[in-house]
């Protein structure tokens, strides 16, 4: 992940906390490091909820149940998140229905995986 990017370059509304699109955002500097595409872009995202107070709490699932980068996918996402002004702690809930599948990939997610050879 790259800690340098800022991540914050668009203001937080009045009140000081994110919007949703600023935590998406914030969430494609997070890629699967088994597929070169971001979880935003893969589809991963399923929700992001921005309380009073700064907390995100962001719902997610994997490519697979037993993917043996969670712990690094979540950390990442924790990470950027967390960089946001306004933000005070990020949750991230991992789940498994609906299943993933490549149908939830935005249309430039999927123009990546054909970029690196994948059939999408």
């Amino acid at each position: 992940m790259d800690t340098e990017q800022n991540i914050s370059a668009t203001p937080a509304p009045v009140g000081g906390l994110p919007t949703e699109e600023q935590v998406r955002e914030a969430l494609k500097i997070v890629k699967d490091p088994e597929i070169p595409v971001n979880v935003v872009d893969l589809g991963l995202i399923y929700g992001v909820d921005v309380q009073e107070g700064g907390l995100v709490d962001i719902t997610m699932t994997l490519t697979s149940v037993g993917c043996p980068v969670q712990d690094l996918i979540r950390a990442d996402a924790e990470m950027a998140v967390s960089r946001l002004d306004g933000v005070t702690d990020v949750n991230v809930e991992f789940v498994w229905t609906p299943p993933w599948g490549p149908d939830k990939m935005t249309e430039d997610g999927k123009r990546q995986m054909r970029m690196f050879g994948f059939n999408v």
